[in-house]
């Protein structure tokens, strides 16, 4: 709606000056809606694995879904065109008739339908998103300048004349400017010549416009559009026939490619290493001519549980003996957490309490929605919404600000960058969270012993890669774990469901490292799914919850489970048989299995028995104990707990900058598709505007060139936005939670890295399109050199802002689709008011000061009066107005007064004596009384540099506030009472967030186990949520309100 307020805010004259106008208008129409569909990509893009899932299990043809996701779209589309077209439609004067409205209507519905049904062909037929966002790029461009307004058919050269035919933009073009025009037979002239003084018998004037008549004060709009571009109202019918064809051809393919082509394979079946740096096995394999084995099937260096030999074992041993060690006790008592949903409090913990002791293996247990989850964030310090009240302590001291570096939390969805290897993925986790008097080598040197210990010496080089390419499940849950041992952890490590998604002989193989870990002095809390007994019985001590994150029992486990189920059967359980699996027993035993029940409250069974008492007091014990042995900290210990990072903000930066780099290096997809779209670019416009010569046409054309060269952005802004959010959702769903770095550092590095890549790219662009179309040529009246530099300088200056235009967009919305939809909907506003479909002096006062805020503005004017002021100007055939002069006067005589008054053009028979006859004149001698007539000034073109430089530093700045306020402090709008307030979020989106509970990190992860209900409350509610009032610590409990 807001984009047909804005365009309506164009009211177009009912005169010849309006002709130019009214195609601007319906240019907008069209290009509004074929630039909106490009989020159609985007979005496709992210149902496809769902898509693919479903397909694999027979649910459903996926032919079926594109046709529901069509009869889904009708009445949306209706909708938002109805709202649109009333707008645009009646605020911009167009023809006030019902036939001719409900035609603008029809055509304007069913040009969206089909660049809909084209976006989502090409989303379909390729296999990445920078492939489908690079020929839509290059579509998009096409079908633009094709249309027939930005450069008439009949103007552009025979090898791509073609295109025309085959742009259904153009035949609905076409059926919306005869409609406007077919009741527009007698268009009073805005501008006769000669005019002024003097001149006031019609019968010796001619209308400035192509098409008029002599002596005739009024135009055919009919014949305007005939003379300009080859339409003809007998087309109209024709056209609508053409448009539903195309629609239907794309709606072909579309259908027809979903079912037919293969979706993205979902496990990692190949393993891609860094060029130089496979195993020896491998290459020597292939040297020889034979085929290399698996990974997996090599005798040595395999993860599969057990050591292959005696020198492996001493080899891992001696690994594990360089760990880390911990030496502090964590505990924790009286633990409530409470988040507001929909108005009501829901407690999600319930005076919970236990300890994780050094060379201790804590199992955390209970059935989904018993917060497992919940617990472990709380206790990682992990959640930002919601009430946490209790103790939690590291000897009995509150936590400070290095608690989360100083821990490792393996979350249960496998994050990583796929971009970078094994080694690097570790290196880049020691560097950062490793406390900075350790040194470079020593870090890297305690990679190489966790890369040892956990048995990735195979693939300690191979790129993590994504589902089809990459790492194996527990190749990358191995990873998952080594990148938070590379965090050497202090204090201790926790671990969200390691084995969920892992076979048999993988969860055996994860459960046994961990055990090593324990014997090693880790201190390990571990939250586990119904574990087989096997696994059960590596664990040491166990937490169990039931729903309500409430404590059914905290302590020993024993020999064989023995301790555990002798307490449960003491309490009124059943007998644990020696065939039972002791995990499924006490699920069973508190009805938390599939179909258990349970008469029993075991909370108030916990909290009355001896068991709790002895937790309490030995809680108690450790905490006093705790306080007494560690009362004195180390100079370097305390001054390392007030620091929140490890590494200070420079080589933070460093670090993050060089990966990004690194990353950026290794995608050739992302990098080429934009290489190749500049490269296209500039080819087709330049050969499609080749040549452009001195006519006016040619200035007009030479104008729309450059505002083609501008629209470009809004294409590779959509390529730039998908790989700004992928990195952004790693950063916050891993990086910023174990502070390995900070906020700001990752916005400016993001930055930074796009720039190089678009600068190289533009000026692959610009090199065709400064030379093909001939803007070399003209320079009246400076160098060459000079000329070509400012254009190149400022293409710069333009790279640097839709680099940032489109980040700024991205910035602080949650998902790739919504950022093409804002950048489109704020890019409107630069195109519709820069002066090009529009001429500053026919918008409305209202809105001259958007004329003055667009960016583009100022881009255009620069490089457009760069190349054309002070050029002269040869009118064709077509564009010389021809009149009679008086008699007894000459053409010369007659048009003196009118020069001398300021006039602009020239005649081009001005030596004729013929007394009386045809005077032949052309409007314009020279570029600059063209510009004059676009409010442009050479003089403003250095002034233009810096105010786009001013743009591009704006958008950097306002991408690091945005960030901060909405993926940072999490600013919402909340209503108390009423009336709105910026907060927190409210009690409908946190219920919202809910249903969405870590989406973010399953999208990165790929398919997972079940998370518990709990826990996706906690991780819904802490992304939408804002920071609250902080802690309050008092002598027995701690309360933190966020």
């Amino acid at each position: 709606m807001s984009t047909g307020q804005v365009a309506s805010s164009l009211p177009v004259s009912q005169t010849t000056a309006g002709y130019f106008s009214f195609g601007g208008v319906l240019f907008f129409a069209v290009l509004f809606n074929a630039l909106q569909a490009m989020a159609e990509i985007s979005s496709m893009y992210e149902q496809r694995p769902i898509l693919a899932k479903h397909k694999s299990y027979a649910f459903y043809h996926p032919s079926a879904d594109a046709l529901a996701q069509l009869l889904v779209d009708v009445p949306i589309k209706l909708a938002t065109l109805t709202v649109f077209n009333c707008i645009l439609y009646f605020m911009t004067g167009l023809a006030l008739s019902a036939s001719q409205f409900f035609i603008f209507y029809l055509f304007t519905f069913l040009i969206t339908m089909c660049m809909t049904s084209f976006f989502r062909a090409l989303a379909t037929i390729t296999k990445t998103v920078d492939q489908a966002l690079t020929l839509a790029g290059i579509g998009v461009l096409a079908l633009v300048i094709y249309t027939g307004y930005v450069i008439p058919t009949q103007q552009v050269g025979w090898w791509f004349r073609w295109i025309k035919y085959i742009n259904p933009i153009a035949y609905s073009f076409e059926a919306l400017m005869v409609n406007q025009f077919n009741n527009m037979e007698t268009t009073p002239c805005a501008s006769l010549v000669p005019s002024g003084p003097g001149y006031t018998d019609s019968a010796y004037q001619v209308c400035a416009v192509t098409g008029a008549q002599p002596g005739s004060n009024t135009v055919n709009g009919l014949d305007y559009l005939a003379a300009t571009y080859d339409y003809h109202y007998s087309h109209l019918w024709r056209n609508l026939g053409i448009v539903i064809a195309f629609w239907l051809f794309f709606l072909f393919v579309n259908v027809v490619a979903s079912e037919f082509i293969a979706p993205v394979a979902e496990k990692g079946d190949v393993i891609l290493f860094r060029r130089g740096h496979a195993p020896k096995t491998i290459t020597d394999a292939l040297e020889s001519g034979k085929k290399a084995s698996d990974l997996e099937h090599q005798p040595t260096n395999v993860p599969e549980g057990a050591p292959a030999g005696a020198e492996e074992t001493s080899s891992q041993d001696d690994a594990m003996n360089a760990l880390a060690k911990s030496e502090d006790i964590f505990s924790w008592k009286n633990l409530d957490y409470v988040i507001d949903i929909k108005g009501e409090k829901r407690k999600l913990l319930n005076d919970v309490q236990g300890w994780v002791k050094p060379g201790t293996l804590t199992a955390l247990m209970g059935e989904s929605g018993a917060g497992k989850t919940t617990l472990l964030n709380v206790l990682a310090q992990r959640v930002d919404t919601g009430v946490v009240t209790g103790q939690m302590l590291v000897n009995g001291h509150p936590l400070d600000s290095s608690f989360q570096r100083k821990t490792g939390y393996v979350q249960q969805q496998d994050v990583h960058m796929g971009e970078c290897t094994v080694r690097e993925a570790l290196q880049f986790s020691a560097m950062l969270r490793q406390p900075k008097t350790v040194s470079k080598k020593e870090k890297y040197e305690y990679v190489e012993e966790v890369i040892r210990l956990l048995e990735m010496e195979p693939y300690a080089e191979a790129v993590v890669g994504v589902p089809g390419v990459g790492l194996n499940v527990e190749q990358r849950k191995r990873l998952t774990i080594g990148v938070e041992l590379a965090a050497k952890p202090k204090l201790l490590l926790f671990l969200d469901e390691p084995t969920s998604g892992l076979d048999s002989q993988s969860a055996w193989s994860i459960v046994l490292f961990m055990r090593k870990l324990a014997n090693a002095g880790q201190a390990i809390l571990c939250t586990i799914h119904q574990p087989s007994a096997v696994l059960f019985e590596q664990f040491d001590r166990l937490l169990l919850l039931q729903k309500g994150g409430k404590t059914v029992y905290f302590g020993d486990i024993g020999k064989n489970s023995h301790t555990l189920t002798d307490y449960f059967e003491r309490n009124g359980a059943g007998h644990c048989t020696e065939s039972e699996n002791p995990a499924e027993y006490i699920l069973d035993a508190i009805g938390a299995g599939a179909t258990a029940s349970t008469d029993k409250d075991w909370f108030e069974i916990w909290r009355d028995s001896e068991e709790f008492q002895t937790v309490s007091h030995e809680a108690d014990r450790l905490v006093t104990e705790g306080r007494r042995r560690h009362t004195d900290q180390s100079a370097e210990d305390a001054a390392d707990a007030k620091h929140t990072y490890a590494m200070p903000i420079w080589s933070q930066y460093r670090l993050v900058q060089h990966r990004l780099f690194q990353q950026y290096y290794r995608s050739p997809t992302y990098i080429s598709s934009k290489f190749l779209l500049c490269l296209v670019a500039g080819l087709f416009i330049g050969f499609t505007f080749y040549k452009s010569g001195q006519n006016v046409q040619a200035q007009q054309n030479k104008l729309f060139s450059i505002f083609l060269a501008a629209v470009l952005s809004n294409t590779l802004m959509s390529q730039i936005q998908p790989k700004f959010i992928e990195n952004r959702d790693l950063f916050e769903v891993r990086e910023s939670k174990s502070k390995m770095y900070s906020w700001y550092v990752w916005v400016v590095s993001s930055i930074i890295v796009e720039l190089p890549y678009n600068m190289f790219g533009i000026t692959l662009f610009f090199f065709p399109w400064y030379y093909a179309i001939g803007f070399w040529q003209n320079h009246a009246i400076q160098s060459l050199a000079s000329q070509g530099g400012y254009m190149w300088l400022m293409l710069m200056a333009y790279t640097l802002w839709f680099s940032t235009f489109g980040q700024l967009a991205a910035s602080f919305v949650p998902n790739a689709a919504t950022a093409a939809i804002v950048s489109t909907l704020l890019f409107t506003f630069v195109i519709l008011f820069n002066g090009v479909l529009q001429p500053p002096s026919l918008l409305v006062s209202f809105w001259q000061w958007m004329y003055h805020l667009t960016p583009f503005t100022y881009l255009i004017e620069g490089l457009y009066v760069n190349v054309t002021a002070g050029n002269p100007i040869v009118c064709s055939d077509v564009e010389v107005s021809i009149f009679s002069a008086p008699p007894a006067q000459t053409c010369a005589q007659y048009m003196t007064n009118y020069f001398a008054a300021g006039g602009f053009g020239y005649l081009t028979d001005a030596t004729s004596q013929a007394v009386g006859g045809t005077c032949y004149y052309c409007r314009f001698s020279n570029g600059s009384e063209f510009l004059e007539t676009v409010s442009m000034k050479y003089s403003h073109k250095w002034r233009d540099f810096v105010l786009v430089l001013a743009y591009a530093a704006f958008n950097a700045a306002a991408t690091v506030i945005m960030f901060y306020l909405f993926r940072v402090w999490k600013f919402q709008f909340k209503k108390r009472g009423g009336s709105g307030a910026a907060g927190s979020s409210s009690p409908a989106q946190e219920s919202k967030a809910l249903g969405n509970a870590e989406e973010k990190a399953s999208d990165l992860a790929g398919p997972r186990g079940g998370v518990d209900q709990a826990a996706q409350a906690n991780s819904a509610a802490a992304r939408t949520g804002i920071l609250g009032s902080g802690a309050q610590a008092g002598q027995d409990r701690t309360t933190t309100t966020y």
